[in-house]
């Protein structure tokens, strides 16, 4: 089986292409899932000429099965976890506490290496367009718009270059629009579709977010107001 991309940057470029509809959007904001999130999310924020940051979310791994996710954690207390996998799997309440705790911890700890001093970028009112390299079961995702939902913006659009049939229909459901750039009948995984899916460095991401703000800073004292909902339709 072939690739389909050649690595996150070009899977970045195919699916900006698929949201070229939302290119110079006032108010319009790119959010990359860390960390192999973003290299796909810079590319689209490029392309679309908006700003970009990044959004923490952490999968729930299966103790000493990582791979598999058995739910997800995002701010502002957002848990959600599988518990048809934990129950047929027979994972303690214990264990699962101590995968939430541990991921609650990473989750601080990228939070303040990955911002350097760089204040959130408000959400509030705006178009956001929320990117990960992949979907295969969707749970991590689904942390992420539940968390985004509190923070009352305009309009939610999931973007990823390839996803499981299932997740990106499960996941359109709950947000706005989805655009899944690849949904093969045969998923296996997030990384078969990549020809490098080399793991993205804490190094990587920041130096992306870096760019962006340098391109696309922040207007000094500016909160951006909420726009009509018809400047986010399609």
């Amino acid at each position: 089986m072939a690739s389909q991309f050649k690595n996150r940057r070009e899977a970045g470029q195919l699916l900006a292409q698929k949201l070229k509809g939302y290119a110079r959007q006032p108010n319009l904001l790119v959010l990359g899932l860390p960390r192999g999130g973003i290299p796909v999310a810079f590319e689209v924020a490029q392309a679309l000429q908006a700003q970009l940051d990044v959004f923490l979310v952490r999968k729930l791994g299966v103790p000493d099965y990582q791979e598999l996710a058995m739910g997800a954690i995002a701010p502002g207390g957002v848990r959600l976890v599988n518990w048809d996998t934990v129950e047929a799997l027979r994972i303690s309440q214990a264990a699962v506490d101590a995968v939430i705790r541990k991921e609650e911890r990473e989750l601080a700890r990228r939070e303040q290496l990955y911002r350097v001093g760089r204040p959130t970028l408000a959400v509030a009112g705006r178009g956001i367009i929320l990117v990960d390299d992949g979907l295969a079961t969707g749970s991590t995702m689904r942390a992420a718009v539940l968390a985004l939902r509190q923070q009352d913006p305009a309009r939610i659009v999931v973007g990823v270059p390839v996803a499981a049939p299932s997740a990106c229909n499960e996941l359109a459901e709950i947000v706005d629009e989805i655009v899944c750039a690849v949904t093969p009948q045969h998923f296996d995984s997030v990384g078969t579709w990549y020809e490098d899916f080399s793991q993205t460095t804490d190094a990587e991401v920041r130096g992306l977010l870096e760019r962006s703000a340098r391109e696309w800073p922040e207007p000094s004292g500016n909160t951006p107001q909420r726009p009509p909902h018809e400047l986010y339709r399609r």
